[in-house]
């Protein structure tokens, strides 16, 4: 086994029995980048030089002989929304191409503060709009499992390069099962924190009410590592709550007797895919092993989320995109006569078609005379939806439901049409409508050879108990062993 084939875990092990460094294992990762990542196509931009002399400088604090953290150089990936000072900060759009922020997103400031290596920032859809990492000006990221089949969206890069070993661990955000769908899809784990858990700031925004910044990882353990290194109040971001962060890690090893876990029947509809049912009729008889008891319950207006989040998610994205206009920063037209045709020409080569309809229909709901049948209706259901959430949650600790209603699909299969696209996060997007935190993790493969994943969520600010349970069933399970022979 090679170094970058091991979990954050299993590097930090070696570091502390001095039988490896950061230098080496950074090494090896950039290695595996260029034998594999022309295929995968998991990175916008690799960062070869900054990444080795960040493991020197982690060598050096691990030989100085004081305590040193368990991020402390790993060689870790961050989705290209996350401000990195320096590097390219691109979204996978044009528009953003020559972009480099002059400062560090509050995540990457911790990390640095544990001195972690950033081996390179990773490919996503466009501004984080889509389910399938197609939609990014650097092309499509290819499945480990598979390379005709997509990542998942928007985080698929990040997803892609832990799968592939090009990373330990990595950074992505989730709007509306922008981490949980691509790590379904890769056969990895992900975690969408609850809203407010993770600072925001420097992250470039989409849906500002939303999207979280999150952890995938090769295993649980590695998420509640990652998440004790970037969780945590930020007075820089006015969406980030004052709470007390636990220790993610304490609870992995608890058992699961005594939890009781809701089944969404709304979650398992006639149209859900047979092997997808399989897995998690078998991912919950694993549960009832563990001492889980299972309970049906009803999340009724799960059947009005798509809805909800397709006119709450581009008002917001219209309005934050509102900023790209070519005299700022960023891509400007090199041929235009006056300032309206440059405003003009600048969006229209600058964005993609995605996201020119995300703002178009944005722009729509929050014109004059439909705000309030659209936009304010929205709302509206959010609130029913956050409130329904909460009280189903009362009653048991955690639910358990289906990632994706399939598996992965073949590279240009749904990109030309929008709505089927968008009904691949009918089991994720409620979840960032209600706050509350998810985590997938693999619980089975297709005959073909594909991963399948199952998604826990749980209460406000309860990432604890879903780790755990994703901890106790991972270990059960087994299926996070299984790597792609790329």
């Amino acid at each position: 086994m090679k170094l970058h084939d091991l979990t954050i875990h299993e590097l930090h092990d070696l570091f502390r029995r001095n039988e490896a460094t950061s230098r080496e294992a950074t090494a090896s990762v950039l290695q595996r980048i260029r034998e594999t990542d022309p295929k995968v196509n998991a990175y916008i931009t690799v960062l070869e030089k900054e990444a080795m002399a960040q493991a020197d400088r982690a060598d050096a604090r691990i030989r100085g002989g004081g305590d040193f953290g368990p991020l402390c150089g790993i060689p870790l990936a961050v989705k290209d929304v996350i401000s990195l000072e320096g590097a390219p900060c691109t979204c996978g759009s044009r528009i953003l191409k020559t972009y480099l922020p002059p400062y560090d997103a509050t995540v990457i400031r911790r990390l640095k503060k544990s001195d972690a290596v950033f081996v390179g920032k990773t490919n996503m859809d466009e501004f984080a709009m889509g389910s399938s990492t197609e939609n990014s000006f650097a092309g499509p990221s290819h499945n480990p499992w598979n390379l005709e089949y997509v990542t998942g969206g928007s985080s698929g890069g990040s997803a892609a390069a832990v799968a592939a070993d090009e990373c330990m661990g990595a950074l992505g955000t989730d709007t509306g099962g922008s981490i949980r769908q691509p790590a379904c899809f890769c056969g990895v784990a992900g975690l969408k924190p609850t809203y407010g858990r993770v600072s925001r700031y420097g992250m470039v925004a989409f849906a500002c009410s939303l999207e979280q910044i999150g952890p995938i990882a090769k295993d649980v353990r590695d998420l509640a590592l990652l998440m004790n290194g970037i969780a945590g109040y930020d007075p820089l971001d006015s969406t980030s709550v004052n709470l007390a962060v636990p220790d993610f890690c304490a609870d992995l090893g608890k058992d699961l007797k005594g939890l009781r876990a809701g089944v969404p029947k709304e979650y398992f509809p006639e149209g859900l895919d047979p092997e997808v049912e399989a897995s998690l009729q078998a991912a919950m008889k694993t549960l009832e092993s563990m001492g889980v008891t299972l309970e049906e319950v009803s999340l009724s207006y799960n059947d009005y989320a798509i809805a909800a989040y397709y006119i709450i998610a581009p008002a917001e994205a219209g309005s934050n995109l509102a900023r790209y206009d070519g005299v700022k920063y960023g891509y400007r037209t090199p041929d235009s006569k006056d300032l309206r045709e440059m405003y003009r020409k600048t969006r229209t080569e600058g964005f993609g078609p995605e996201v020119i309809r995300r703002i178009m229909l944005g722009t729509y709901v929050l014109s004059a005379g439909y705000y309030d049948a659209f936009y304010r209706k929205a709302c509206q259901v959010r609130t029913l939806i956050v409130e329904q959430f909460k009280r189903v949650l009362q009653d048991v600790d955690f639910l358990v439901t289906p990632v994706s209603p399939t598996p992965a699909f073949r590279i240009g299969e749904k990109i030309d049409d929008p709505l089927t696209m968008y009904l691949t996060d009918v089991f994720t997007l409620a979840v960032n409508l209600a706050g509350v935190p998810g985590v997938s993790v693999p619980c089975g493969f297709t005959r073909s050879g594909l991963p399948i994943g199952v998604q826990f969520i749980g209460r406000h600010f309860d990432e604890g108990t879903i780790l755990r349970v994703a901890h106790q069933f991972e270990q059960g399970a087994d299926f996070h062993r299984t790597r792609p022979a790329l």
